[in-house]
């Protein structure tokens, strides 16, 4: 899920060996010149062993071909069920059908298009005739000098053919993203799929991802005499394979971690299990702890560890430290026996299960909660539902990038519809869950160019294995979605809106967030993609009580697993959340480095007894196995 900001640690290009040397300096215009010396890295001088590696390379992309056939022909993937080509094509003929049908309006488009191109025609050849010493004027700057990871090779500056794709593909994209923004009579849904589907088709045909338009790819393959087409070929085989005919992506080493082993390494023990969860408790490490208990509700699309990847970098442990008793729900990889669990079955199953078994350890039935994102959500429902039913354990909530209102839930409302929907449910109905893979995807596409694209260059075109790294790793680690679960939760939470319409039924029970009136401590993060700002904001007015609104810098995931050690990014605080999220912001008071402090004396704030430190299961419960337990341990 959360790869919305794992464009973070992309491998910066002055990383990447190359063979090219820099020669003929000089500046002309603004731009580094170049002599014909600068060609020879773009001449080929070994024909024969080129033609032979592309031979290999081909006969790779067979093997490739093969894996995504087989499982088709043998019926084990069917293409009709979910088709997202359609639904683009749909979506934007309504675009192209507002455009041509008007033939002065489609003129002036082209026009201003036409008129570009041209433009950027006149100044590269101004700039190739300077060059040559065919005339004294340098050419006028370019009109976009825009930064962007994918064109950082000095090449696209540097040589008038590749400076001439890269600004023929920005204008180009510019023109179609008006193109979708100025048609009218679209409704919102439909104009914001779109300018989605166009963002995807166009980070998709950037000058980058191939290997003739991208200077560095040119290289590379000639230097190697496409060795690397080989590599990568051979890697495009291996994970088409992985993926059982879909396409796994790979953006790391996963051979070079292993949960328990590398991550969830903070000690504590199973103390009990279900059908959709185990409860895991952690050893205390100090020798009083706080009275009341904390229990974490994290989502069911990634597994829980995201909070303990490792114990420099772990929540869970931090917390231990603190001297807080922690339990954490693991939520099982559901598969065809979970069909028809729904977010009742997650609440009381889940939450009211983990509950009880906290009682049964430490004889508390008060505690702290704290639930991420999707788990935040269904964690405030139950909130809801407890406040019908008048139970009142849960005394403190803390909700991480956690959206109750879905009003402004970003681009990943564009693929909610009653249509796509209905093809959703349809799909799942035959096997019982939704695979983890179309999850991962869909949160790829939120930042294309970030998170696909250059990893397929990376991988398939340059060849390269991918780094080790853990948050990566979590990421692959997907998980599956029980039928009735996700159907529960896009129909309830992306498409009606329901929890803050007091629509929401849950266990047959009506349910509604004004009737939450214990304190909340609700977390947002400045750049997140999945949650936005603006909408956990949002959401903090449809509590009963009070509640505690602070923004974290970075996204999704780092925002949230921040250490205080590293003393990276910030957070503001501001009081309640009224008015505009922009106006809150621009008046909040900001603070260096972690929230992770700010939070803990949140929770002592309201009780800061202590009490002797607690063993996991306590004299009642005896442990099942170390954690993190056999559920985490599923894979896909």
């Amino acid at each position: 899920m959360y790869n919305e900001e794992i464009k973070r640690v992309l491998p910066p290009e002055e990383m990447v060996t190359d063979s090219k040397q820099e020669s003929g300096s000089q500046k002309n215009g603004g731009k580094t010149g170049f002599d014909a010396t600068d060609l020879d890295p773009y001449v080929l001088k070994d024909p024969e062993t080129m033609a032979m590696n592309f031979a290999r390379a081909l006969e790779n992309l067979g093997q490739a071909a093969s894996a995504w056939l087989a499982p088709r022909e043998r019926g084990e993937i069917s293409e009709t069920a979910i088709d997202p080509m359609a639904d683009m094509v749909k979506t934007l003929s309504k675009v192209s059908e507002y455009w041509i049908s008007d033939p002065r309006r489609t003129f002036e488009a082209q026009t201003q298009l036409m008129s570009s191109f041209f433009g950027i025609w006149m100044r590269s050849m101004q700039r190739m005739q300077s060059m040559s010493g065919l005339q004294g004027e340098p050419p006028p700057p370019e009109p976009d000098t825009r930064k962007d990871k994918r064109f950082s090779d000095e090449d696209w500056d540097k040589n008038p053919f590749f400076d001439f794709l890269r600004q023929v593909y920005f204008v180009t994209t510019d023109w179609v993203e008006k193109l979708v923004s100025e048609t009218d009579g679209l409704d919102e849904h439909t104009k914001h799929k779109a300018g989605f589907y166009v963002k995807q088709i166009t980070a998709a045909l950037s000058p980058s991802n191939f290997i003739p338009t991208n200077p560095q790819l040119y290289r590379e393959t000639i230097a190697s005499n496409g060795e690397n087409l080989v590599r990568g070929m051979k890697m495009l085989a291996e994970d088409i394979a992985a993926g059982h005919g879909e396409l796994r992506l790979r953006q790391t080493d996963m051979t070079k971690f292993a949960v328990g082993r590398d991550m969830a390494l903070t000690p504590g023990k199973v103390i009990a299990q279900n059908d959709i969860c185990q409860i895991i408790q952690y050893e205390a490490s100090t020798e009083t702890v706080l009275k009341r208990p904390l229990l974490i509700c994290p989502p069911w699309i990634n597994k829980f560890y995201i909070l303990d990847l490792n114990p420099q970098k772990s929540f869970i442990k931090w917390c231990v430290d603190q001297g807080q008793t922690v339990f954490v729900i693991s939520w099982v990889n559901p598969d065809a026996r979970h069909a028809e669990k729904d977010w009742a079955a997650y609440a009381r199953e889940g939450i009211d299960f983990a509950l009880e078994i906290i009682e049964k350890a430490t004889g508390e039935k008060e505690v702290n909660a704290v639930g991420y994102c999707v788990g935040g959500t269904l964690l405030a429902a139950t909130l809801a539902l407890h406040a019908k039913e008048k139970n009142k354990r849960i005394k403190t909530a803390t909700l991480f990038t956690t959206q109750v209102d879905f009003t402004h839930a970003g681009d990943l409302k564009v693929f909610v519809d009653e249509e796509q929907l209905a093809a959703l449910e349809e799909h799942m109905k035959s096997a019982g869950y939704l695979d983890g893979s179309k999850m991962s995807m869909a949160f790829n596409m939120l930042r294309a160019s970030e998170l696909i694209w250059p990893y397929f260059v990376n991988s398939y075109l340059k060849g390269q294995e991918p780094l080790p790294f853990d948050l990566l790793f979590w990421n692959a680690d997907s998980t599956r979605m029980a039928a009735a679960n996700h159907a529960f939760y896009l129909r309830n939470c992306y498409l009606r809106n329901t929890l803050t319409q007091n629509e929401m039924i849950l266990d047959g029970k009506p349910v509604s967030l004004k009737d939450v009136k214990i304190p909340i401590y609700n977390l947002a993060t400045r750049e997140d993609h999945i949650a936005p700002a603006k909408s956990v904001f949002l959401g903090s007015r449809f509590f009963g009580g009070k509640v505690e609104f602070v923004v974290t810098g970075s996204g999704h995931i780092a925002g949230v697993v921040n250490p205080p050690d590293k003393k990276k990014y910030q957070f503001w605080t501001g009081g309640p959340a009224k008015g505009e999220y922009e106006t809150w912001l621009e008046q909040a008071t900001e603070t260096p480095g972690s929230w992770w402090p700010h939070w803990q004396a949140w929770i002592e704030t309201h009780d800061g007894r202590r009490v002797a430190a607690r063993k996991p299961g306590g004299d009642a419960l005896n442990a099942i196995e170390e954690a993190p337990g056999s559920y985490v341990m599923e894979r896909v």
